[in-house]
């Protein structure tokens, strides 16, 4: 790795703490820039302003997010679960598309370039199965995406309807991780 591109990866990192901490407006160039132990000028550089950076920083996740967690659209609730393990493992994921849907709009229009081939990927691997099952859920395939990736976060700081018991399922991930896989089965 070069030295501009671990430069790069440090202001990346940096910046992921940043946004997910304060969002795209509460964030500073300064903070990321120190954090990175780089010159300010580079992140203008690197990424032409802060819009930009965190552009870098979502696509990025969002890739990641993808590569990560396998969509099998012939089994959801195992899919539900593994993006659940995965949003555990990965709490800045959550609160940067919290972020950018509080900062940028809701619209799929608005999301990362990347977003958009994956989504319709995924709908038509909805589509072909709802086909082969017989339409077993009821939902359009937009709908029970929307409906499975609501009930994999359900259990994530960024959702305001979680709140932690000491005796109720948010207090045990496994316990969380089963109830949305069994809602998802229940869903379908």
């Amino acid at each position: 790795m070069s030295r501009a591109e671990a430069t790069k990866a440090r202001i990346l990192h940096a910046a992921t703490e940043e946004f997910a901490a304060y969002g795209i407006a509460g964030a500073r160039v300064d903070r990321i820039a120190k954090a990175a132990s780089a010159n300010k000028n580079l992140i203008y550089v690197y990424f032409c302003n802060k819009d930009g950076l965190f552009d870098a920083v979502f696509d990025a996740h969002l890739g990641r997010g993808l590569d990560m967690v396998p969509f099998t659209p012939d089994d959801l609730p195992d899919y539900a679960g593994r993006l659940f393990d995965y949003y555990e493992k990965h709490p800045e994921v959550l609160r940067l598309a919290t972020w950018h849907r509080l900062e940028r709009g809701t619209a799929v229009e608005q999301g990362p370039a990347a977003a958009k081939p994956a989504r319709n990927d995924k709908l038509a691997s909805l589509e072909a199965v709802r086909k082969d099952r017989g339409g077993t859920s009821g939902f359009a395939p937009a709908t029970l995406l929307t409906l499975v990736l609501a009930i994999a976060s359900a259990w994530s700081p960024t959702n305001a309807a979680s709140t932690p018991t000491a005796s109720g399922p948010a207090s045990n991930a496994a316990a969380c991780r089963s109830a949305i896989m069994e809602a998802v089965r229940r869903l379908l």
